[in-house]
């Protein structure tokens, strides 16, 4: 049978066409994804495909585990921890790790995120696994006024033993969170260093219609889990209350 092939001009519009397409992704993700598209996550657990939920639901309560002692090294209650949702995972990947869902504006869950109790030279100090744009909810998260926003969970956990609520973000970027910070004071505390800076510029630009307040850790503390070790959680209590009565807001806990 003879074979027909395509016109030239043909196939110089189907490439053409799909190199609009990749190009049109490729806008699109930087455009509304970039920040969640830092790491490579992903959906399933290696090597066992588990679903986030199901690897979440075989992790163990901290009490009495070596995740217990790493979150007490860090100057977190355990108490603090579990309300969280934290958990442990003594073979996360090959190695024992501290867990924490992440949940989307519908509390639904959409990812977990494993902090890693040691590492060496090249091992990865986090995983995490599932489709993103999920944020990690501390005393109310999201629903908490002012809607403050740190980097990491030990962040989120530090302001957590000062009474605080707040989401935690791990690098990632979530679609919905300029809905749910419309028209409210947002508090942005992400590291005191340069990529803290430019999430701190990204996020100012993303959340236009949000009236934006920067909230830097103590001096000499890059990030709030050294502030709370380093000068303790009564000190770091009233210092970051008075950063948010300087301001003129009162945090109200979420109901």
């Amino acid at each position: 049978m003879r074979q027909v092939k395509p016109k030239r001009g043909c196939e110089d519009e189907n490439r053409i066409s799909a190199s609009r397409i990749s190009f049109l992704v490729w806008v699109y993700d930087e455009q509304h994804t970039a920040m969640a598209r830092r790491f490579n996550d992903p959906l399933l657990m290696p090597d066992t495909d588990e679903q986030p939920k199901e690897r979440l639901a075989k992790a163990a309560c901290l009490a009495g585990t070596p995740g217990q002692t790493y979150v007490e090294r860090r100057g977190i209650f355990v108490s603090v921890a579990d309300e969280a949702g934290v958990r442990f995972d003594a073979d996360f990947d090959g190695r024992p790790a501290v867990l924490v869902p992440l949940r989307d504006h519908a509390d639904n869950l959409v990812s977990v995120h494993g902090r890693y109790l040691h590492n060496v030279r090249h091992e990865n100090k986090m995983l995490t696994i599932g489709q993103g744009g999920g944020v990690i909810n501390v005393l109310g998260g999201w629903r908490a006024d002012p809607l403050i926003l740190v980097e990491g969970l030990f962040d989120g956990l530090s302001l957590a033993m000062c009474d605080l609520a707040c989401i935690a973000t791990i690098g990632r970027w979530a679609l919905w969170l300029p809905e749910i910070a419309a028209g409210r004071t947002v508090y942005l505390g992400f590291d005191a260093s340069k990529p803290g800076e430019a999430d701190v510029a990204e996020y100012s630009k993303r959340l236009k219609h949000s009236e934006i307040h920067r909230l830097l850790p103590p001096a000499r503390c890059k990030d709030w889990n050294t502030a709370l070790r380093k000068i303790g959680r009564s000190a770091l209590t009233k210092w970051l209350h008075s950063q948010l009565v300087s301001s003129g807001v009162t945090h109200q806990p979420a109901l």
